[in-house]
């Protein structure tokens, strides 16, 4: 009779702990980006959802020129930013939250909004603001070279 030696596996099991990457939710009270349609560019405040591809959002309008309507998901984007109030909120109760949560300067604080701020600032330079800043470019990498070429030296 023959024996027959099995080899043994030895599994390694290492335990991870990590945090979900994911945090933004579609919420009641979630602050979003309309990235499409007339109201592009502007923020508003999820106040309901309606269905799995809809909700109900609402600027307020004094603060953010957005109407209360139902928008898709396709055209909103989430931000990190909420407010506190109830399903379905009055526009004056949503005014005094986003008073409240000072949510206007947080957003104008991040760095989202500041990208967007410098892409609209592009696009609006004439031809010969262009070239003034590729000129400011140029001098910028002349002096950061010699200051490199000094360092190395």
């Amino acid at each position: 009779p023959q024996q027959h030696h099995v080899g043994t596996t030895k599994l390694l099991y290492i335990q991870f702990s990590y945090t979900m990457g994911f945090s933004r939710y579609v919420e009641v009270g979630r602050v979003v980006l309309i990235n499409y349609g007339p109201d592009a560019g502007k923020l508003a405040t999820v106040i309901d959802i309606v269905d799995q591809n809809k909700c109900l959002v609402d600027g307020p309008e004094e603060i953010t020129g957005v109407k209360r309507q139902v928008i898709s998901y396709r055209r909103i984007a989430l931000t990190d930013l909420t407010v506190k109030i109830q399903r379905s909120a009055r526009a004056k109760t949503l005014k005094a939250a986003w008073k409240e949560g000072d949510t206007l300067a947080k957003w104008e604080g991040s760095q989202w909004a500041k990208k967007l701020a410098a892409k609209k600032t592009r696009a609006g330079l004439s031809d010969f603001d262009r070239f003034k800043v590729m000129v400011a470019k140029k001098q910028k990498s002349r002096i950061i070279a010699q200051k490199i070429k000094e360092l190395k030296a």
